[in-house]
């Protein structure tokens, strides 16, 4: 399915004064964002630049705060269109005049431009690269939420700018509130969720009273996500490498009144957190990241096929360890955030190999009905999401 694109009105539109001219809070959010631009690179995000320039800047108000964030972003994702621009202030002006005219007009840059501009050359190689997903790549992304199950239409309803959506209790949040601040949130009512990631947990469908083990937890969104789908019910493991992911996870449980679930430390290796044989088993592994690129265009810019390479290798290795604590007749969830075959299909083929009690299992896509196959590509011009593939096997 297709979603409707829409973009908010230009930043000339939304701060310039009616006599015409630039207005104060416009050229403050150029000096901002040229701040935070002039110290982003590969070892220092743009998201976390942003986050660190803004907290520095305090007092600005929340709406320069947004502008200051749409115009970080808006330059990186034109970022191949701006070499001709002498300076930062200049690239960002003209990356916002070009985001203005791919919003009325999608068609407008040609196509051969579009494929040398968008993204590097080294990704030809590793991606199917077509039109369409470029052309996704360049489109603002949507706000996500995920409602407690069964509560979408009420959310939407309570929130008033929220469009529910056919997979279950995903909205799209298309207003101005802060939602960190609103009661249904403080409620533990929605959580920030990409549709993509939100389509691996119930690719899952994971039982109320099964095991299960969250490999890559992160900060906890599919964890969350499952034991909702499980009624609070059975037990879930959730592991990450890092210890602040797993606080984060606690403090985002404690919110939506999360339970059934322990946390632990793996760092990946062969030492196992837990004997426990589990019913289902999500390997959300690490990742390039292609499939987030609409999101977070910086990472276009800083990511590299040597990167593509290594993590393939570290998805193997996660892959075939946390398969050894599949019980029998359970299922194996592989899960990754891009689009490039060593990452996806390379993978597969190497863990069937090695491991051929695991006999695919076939999934059936939550977008398009009828649609089924041990493998699946979501792709952001189908689904307005990030892009994401999943593979899942049962074993014998």
């Amino acid at each position: 399915m297709r979603f409707r694109k829409t973009e908010p009105k230009p930043l000339s539109e939304r701060l310039r004064p009616r006599t015409g001219r630039v207005s104060g809070p416009e050229q403050l959010v150029f000096a901002v964002a040229g701040e935070v631009i002039r110290k982003a690179d590969r070892l220092h995000p743009a998201d976390a630049a942003l986050r660190d320039g803004l907290t520095a800047r305090g007092g600005l108000a929340q709406a320069i705060k947004v502008e200051v964030s749409r115009a970080v972003f808006t330059y990186y994702r034109w970022h191949g269109w701006l070499a001709n621009e002498r300076t930062v202030e200049r690239r960002i002006r003209r990356a916002l005049e070009l985001s203005e005219r791919f919003r009325q007009n999608p068609f407008s840059l040609p196509a051969d431009a579009l494929r040398a501009k968008t993204v590097p050359g080294w990704v030809a190689g590793e991606v199917d690269v077509s039109d369409a997903w470029l052309r996704s790549l360049q489109w603002e992304p949507k706000l996500w939420l995920r409602a407690k199950r069964g509560q979408g239409r009420v959310l939407a309803g309570k929130l008033g700018a929220a469009r529910k959506l056919s997979l279950p209790d995903a909205l799209v949040y298309e207003g101005d509130k802060d939602l960190f601040r609103t009661p249904e949130f403080h409620g533990g009512e929605f959580e920030l969720q990409d549709i993509s990631s939100q389509a691996v947990g119930w690719l899952c469908d994971p039982r109320p009273g099964e095991t299960w083990w969250d490999v890559c937890a992160g900060e906890g969104g599919k964890t969350l996500h499952l034991s909702d789908l499980m009624e609070n019910k059975g037990l879930i493991w959730a592991t990450d490498r890092v210890a602040w992911r797993l606080k984060r996870l606690q403090q985002r449980a404690a919110r939506a009144k999360v339970f059934n679930y322990r946390t632990a430390l793996w760092d990946g290796g062969t030492k196992l957190p837990t004997k426990t044989r589990f019913d289902g088993v999500l390997v959300d592994a690490p990742c390039s990241g292609i499939g987030t690129w609409q999101r977070n265009p910086h990472a276009r810019w800083t990511t590299t096929l040597s990167d593509v390479k290594e993590l393939s290798s570290v998805q193997k290795e996660l892959l075939a360890r946390a398969a050894l604590l599949v019980k029998s007749g359970g299922k194996l969830i592989y899960a990754v955030c891009t689009l490039t075959r060593a990452e996806t299909v390379e993978v597969v083929a190497a863990f069937e190999e090695q491991f051929p009690e695991f006999k695919p299992l076939l999934l059936t896509s939550p977008f398009a009905r009828g649609q089924t196959s041990a493998q699946l590509w979501l792709w952001p011009q189908d689904i307005g999401g990030n892009g994401m593939f999943v593979a899942a096997w049962r074993r014998k």
